[in-house]
């Protein structure tokens, strides 16, 4: 199963670089980019718009992974308070507050 995966995985990026090369092959035109507040040089439109998705991806990632870092905190700190009220349940288990039935 592991190795159809990664075979699976190798023939999607393989796939993926191909058509990359196709769109650069065809969109090979340099074209200026004009932001806000200047006009950066004309250069291919293949690498403008792969640039703007190589961009895009990577500010997906650190959004994402600020998320993830947030839940794992969250899930820490009620792994800890389950942890404290297992801890005081057996204390007071142990004392004969509670019976166990």
């Amino acid at each position: 199963m592991g190795f159809l995966r990664k075979l699976l995985a190798l023939i999607l990026a393989a796939a993926m670089a191909a058509v990359g090369v196709l769109f650069a092959l065809q969109n090979a035109q340099p074209v200026p980019l004009d932001v806000l507040f200047m006009i950066l040089p004309p250069r291919s439109l293949a690498l403008w718009v792969l640039g703007a998705l190589a961009l895009g991806g990577v500010l997906g990632l650190l959004l994402s992974s600020f998320a993830v870092l947030r839940l794992r905190a969250r899930l820490m700190a009620a792994r800890r308070q389950i942890a404290n009220s297992q801890a005081e349940l057996d204390q007071l288990r142990a004392k004969g507050l509670v019976s166990r039935e």
